[in-house]
């Protein structure tokens, strides 16, 4: 394994972010490429801890031959985000310098199949050009895989509708609960755009993707750190390697999908939103299945007092896929995601959240 550090110029004087990169050169040449990053969203470290024990297993295969297809690696692929605290609490969701999503606004190709990405040296803001280093990074993978974590919830997957249900194999061999199928991006999310790459590059040569895997991996939730968790998630990631012809097969028997798995379009997600804000009484939990007008929450906004508290209740029928992990909240905020067992009144294409 190679291992290079790129520098990420800030925008002052005396400002540089350090990116490191991981590579490992596969024996077969027609074997797929891969990249895998996590910590987009620097607060999000569960995937930073399964590549923990990856990263071990998969150079062991490089070096007794049984790595079959080249493999990238940026275990912290926002170094950006990972230096931003405010008063001792993590602020690595948002770009505090433009306020923008460090997993929005990804740049696409156009109509005429063209991607306009920003050089090392432009100058615009770091998050910009290293957004566009991380896509250059991940170009020309058949395989790219983004591991994230959701605040409290089970481990799903985002997955673009044509990749499934040939990406099932993923779900399976991560032991995952669920599976969000979006048919369109809108927000430009790192998934999103190497999506549309691959599709741009697939009419050229026939529109054909199999064999093609992008999504957004969430591993959990955010304090789902440990290490047996993260051992478990490596080993599911390799075991996928393996199915898919990055390293070579054992005699491991497949794993099955869940027989409790849920796969639905983006649409069916509810975003149950607080009508009051308070303190949190969640009665449900994410893995939970629910009825509609059932009690899923309390907002407590007069302590002790008749009346003090309002109940929140499922929009429709369906399953309970994450809920908020801070037990204070405003009026309007997202409280659960339930997948609806029929499609949300507000439908959803892309990203769920801001």
């Amino acid at each position: 394994m190679k291992t290079e550090i790129e520098t990420i110029a800030g925008e002052t004087p005396g400002v540089a972010y350090q990116l490191t990169v991981h590579r490992l050169t596969g024996s077969d040449a027609s074997a797929p490429r891969t990249y895998i990053q996590a910590g987009l969203h620097a607060d999000e470290r569960p995937g930073v801890a399964a590549l923990h024990y990856l990263i071990p297993m998969l150079e062991q295969a490089e070096a007794e031959g049984r790595l079959l297809g080249s493999t990238t690696l940026v275990p912290h692929a926002n170094p950006i985000g990972a230096a931003q605290h405010l008063f001792g609490d993590h602020m690595g969701r948002f770009s505090m310098g433009t306020r923008v999503n460090f997993n929005r606004d990804f740049p696409v190709p156009g109509k005429d199949g063209v991607r306009t990405l920003d050089a090392a040296s432009a100058p615009v803001f770091a998050e910009r050009r290293l957004k566009s280093r991380l896509l250059e990074l991940a170009d020309d993978c058949p395989i790219v895989l983004d591991l994230h974590c959701d605040d409290e919830s089970v481990q799903y997957l985002y997955v673009p509708e044509p990749l499934w249900p040939e990406m099932a194999d993923l779900a399976a061999c991560l032991d995952a609960e669920a599976a969000l199928l979006w048919d369109s991006g809108s927000d430009c999310a790192f998934e999103e755009a190497v999506f549309e790459q691959m599709t741009a590059r697939a009419r050229k040569s026939g529109g054909d993707l199999s064999g093609h895997c992008v999504t957004t991996v969430e591993l959990r939730g955010q304090n789902d750190v440990d290490a047996g968790l993260a051992r478990k998630d490596a080993e599911g990631l390799y075991r996928f390697l393996q199915k898919r012809g990055v390293v070579a097969a054992d005699d491991s028997a497949s794993p099955d999908l869940r027989a409790d798995f849920v796969a639905r379009q983006i649409r069916h997600v509810e975003m149950v939103e607080a009508p009051a804000g308070g303190t949190i009484l969640f009665h449900v939990a994410p893995g939970e299945r629910v009825q509609a007008g059932q009690m899923v929450a309390e907002i407590i906004v007069d302590p002790g007092r008749s009346g003090g508290a309002v109940a929140v209740t499922a929009p429709q029928a369906g399953y309970v896929l994450t809920r908020r992990i801070r037990r204070f909240v405003r009026m309007g905020d997202n409280l659960l995601k339930i997948i609806g067992d029929n499609q949300a009144v507000a439908s959803r294409t892309g990203a769920l959240e801001d």
